[in-house]
């Protein structure tokens, strides 16, 4: 028995005694030695029970004299988990707040995230460990303004796996891919700017093009990457930036070429087109994918990326990689809004991702996403659902539905046993997208999630009879 629970017993024992009328209110409790002695536990488990029960206002300490009942004790509060809004319209944040108001018994197939039983839980309680015990510089100061520098080396020395070399001035620690994407936007676009996406794209990437008032142009992604013909007419409107996912792409699974990267690159480079490839999901790969940024360098193009898919979504922590003169700018802009990063989040990842076990978790994600890719295809396969393309890596699975059935109306009906989807038009504004459906492999390990779309297809096949 931990110390943790040990302090939670004998909170739950007082509390006990007070709703009994054991102790009433102003009555005084056990002194802390005679409470430790009874329970046969430590005076500092005690203490500390004491300590918190005060913070909670069940208790209120008097100096030289001991802990009394204060007052009436107010009956807490139960927090229940919110009820869905099965009516509200899907829009590029529905799958989000689904997700993550989601209870426990909920199952995600539709999330963007590993379980967390697939997570490194040793190494982040380590991690957790070794940053209790670093300076108090560490634990209480603002870092410096790029941010954690063992960890911006960790990214400089990853890059050189695809022959990018980044110095680590060249590098800013934020508090999220997402905050890097919105300090990005911010500085180098204005309201009403044009700027292409990739069709369907991470819904995420249209919530934030909504919020800061751009005009997308959604090119068509291929699975060789974007078209090029498409990309190519888009130019004549001037857009300012592309944005897309490097790697895996988020959500068909699809690779980029590197036939397909080079015409892209060209064609970016003779429009003066700055670049942003998300790069979430490289530990996924078996094979690097082509880089725009080894293509073009940093003048050009932006790196992002986070550790929320391979370590923690918890510690929230991201980079960006850039020419000097950007990363300034960043800088003094995230001064201005955030004022620093999260150093002690940037120290637990930084341990995390040099504890020698890293690597084997990497390679057993992999050989786990595998095993689970083929599975679900088959599961899927069977339901009359096919993917799009199979992906070589990753944890996604883009599919067509059968034509009867549309997407949002599925994941309305299979919300309602506890199933969350991801229907294809939060992700794309394409006439098909109503019979597309991404699926994060992963989350369909339990074949309940199989059960419940056979059943919700099969009824809403009848109901439209």
């Amino acid at each position: 028995m931990d110390t943790q629970s040990k302090i939670e017993i004998v909170m739950k024992q007082i509390k006990s005694q007070i709703a009994n009328q054991r102790f009433v209110a102003g009555a005084r409790l056990p002194s802390v030695r005679r409470l430790a002695q009874e329970m046969q536990f430590s005076i500092s488990t005690v203490v500390e029970a004491y300590a918190r029960l005060v913070t909670e206002g069940v208790l209120e300490a008097r100096a030289g004299s001991g802990f009394y009942v204060k007052g009436q004790a107010q009956p807490q509060k139960v927090i229940t988990a919110n009820n869905f809004q099965y009516d509200r319209e899907i829009n590029p944040l529905w799958i989000s707040r689904q997700s993550l108001d989601a209870n426990d018994a909920m199952l995600k197939p539709g999330c963007g995230w590993l379980p967390p039983e697939w997570m490194p839980e040793s190494s982040l309680r380590k991690a957790l460990k070794q940053a209790a015990k670093s300076s108090v510089k560490m634990l209480v100061e603002y870092p410096i303004p790029h941010g954690h520098a063992g960890l911006r080396q960790w990214i400089a020395r990853r890059n050189a796996q695809y022959e990018i070399n980044v110095d680590p001035s060249q590098i800013l620690i934020t508090d999220s891919g997402t905050q890097s994407i919105d300090l990005i936007f911010r500085v180098h676009l204005q309201a009403g700017d044009v700027i292409l996406v990739d069709d369907p794209c991470y819904f995420n990437f249209q919530a934030l093009i909504q919020a800061h008032h751009l005009q997308a142009i959604a090119i068509p992604f291929t699975a060789q990457g974007p078209d090029v013909e498409k990309f190519e007419q888009a130019l004549q409107y001037q857009p300012k930036l592309y944005l897309t996912n490097s790697g895996i792409h988020n959500p068909t699974g699809a690779t980029l070429s590197i036939q397909r990267a080079y015409q892209v690159a060209k064609l970016a480079e003779q429009a003066n087109l700055l670049i942003v490839e998300d790069d979430i999901f490289s530990e996924f790969e078996y094979l690097p994918a082509p880089r725009y940024s080894t293509l073009m360098g940093f003048n050009q193009v932006i790196q992002i990326g986070s550790f929320s898919k391979t370590l923690t979504a918890s510690l929230r922590c991201g980079y960006i990689v850039s020419n000097p003169q950007d990363i300034e700018q960043y800088i003094d802009l995230k001064i201005a809004t955030n004022f620093s990063s999260g150093h002690l989040n940037a120290e637990i990842i930084y341990s995390a991702l040099m504890d020698s076990q890293y690597v084997k978790h990497i390679e057993s994600l992999k050989k786990k996403l595998n095993n689970s890719m083929s599975i679900c295809i088959q599961r899927l396969r069977q339901l009359g659902i096919e993917p799009v393309l199979i992906p070589k890596a990753g944890i996604f699975l883009w599919c067509h539905l059968p034509e009867q059935l549309d997407a949002a109306e599925l994941t309305r009906r299979c919300l309602q046993r506890g199933l969350i989807l991801a229907p294809g038009h939060a992700f794309s504004q394409s006439a098909n997208a109503k019979h597309l459906m991404r699926f994060n492999v992963a989350q369909c390990i339990n074949p309940k999630v199989f059960d419940i779309l056979a059943e919700e297809m099969n009824t809403f096949c009848h109901d439209s009879a």
